[in-house]
Formats: structure tokens, C-alpha cells, sequence
């Protein structure tokens, strides 16, 4: 039992940590884009992601490329994924 217990904490973890990567990554590149005017990622994508537990990810990368942060919507969004993460993780 703890076993299976371990591979699903692990599991979590790894699934949490891949989805803060891509959002941050999701951010940089939709920054890049909105720059040159090219194909953008819809705001939806990136407040759905951010919700369900890229938060973290998305925070650094509204910070790092300032990107979306005059958009409260955002912060409401990354700010749930956050907490949703830690209580998954707790």
C-alpha cells in the first residue's frame, strides 16, 4: 500500500512540475509572439493550465517576460493553481 501510495505521490509531482514547466514556457513563447504579432495562445489555455496547478510556473513567467500582468483574471487563476497544487501535494 505504500507502495502505490509512492507511485501516485510521484506521479503527481511529476505531472505538476511538467505542466509549471510548459506554462511558463507557454508564457515566454506567447510573449515572443504579441512582440513580432504572430499566432498567440489563447488566454484560455493559459488560465486553464494556471488553474489546474501551474500556477507557480505561471507567475514566474508573467514576472520574468511581463507578460498578462495587467490582467487581474491571471493572477485569480495562478493564484488557485497554486493552492490547488499545494493541497495535492500535501
Amino acid at each position: 500500500m505504500d507502495k502505490l501510495f509512492f507511485l501516485i505521490n510521484y506521479g503527481i509531482q511529476n505531472i505538476l512540475l511538467g505542466l509549471n514547466i510548459l506554462l511558463f514556457a507557454l508564457y515566454g513563447y506567447d510573449k515572443l509572439k504579441a512582440s513580432v504579432h504572430g499566432w498567440r495562445i489563447s488566454e484560455k489555455t493559459l488560465l486553464l493550465m494556471g488553474a489546474l496547478g501551474g500556477g507557480l510556473g505561471g507567475f514566474i513567467g508573467m514576472f520574468l517576460f511581463r507578460h498578462k500582468t495587467r490582467k487581474s483574471y491571471f493572477y485569480i487563476a495562478n493564484l488557485i493553481g497554486c493552492v490547488l497544487a499545494s493541497l495535492l501535494l500535501d
